[in-house]
């Protein structure tokens, strides 16, 4: 996504708004700091992303996950028993 400095926006705006509406959104920068991002209405928006269970029934935890390479773990802080 390209970014436009603000007055270059001002300058060159009906032809940015048409590449907008072609699907070509950009974001106008003033001093180099990202301020707003344009796009088409038409541009359809993605559903809210679920970021609970969004790996359910991908893998599992073993019941010991909590001690799992507990003799090796208190070996490299402790040194040989």
């Amino acid at each position: 996504m390209k970014t436009i400095n603000i007055h270059e926006a001002k300058t060159h705006l009906s032809k940015l708004v048409e590449d907008a509406a072609q699907g070509e959104s950009f974001i106008i920068a003033k001093a180099g700091k990202p301020m707003v991002r344009v796009i088409a209405l038409d541009t359809p928006v993605g559903k809210k992303i679920q970021r609970l269970d969004f790996m359910k029934g991908q893998f599992s935890v073993p019941d010991d996950f909590d001690r799992m390479f507990e003799e090796e773990v208190e070996q490299l802080f402790y040194g040989q028993k």
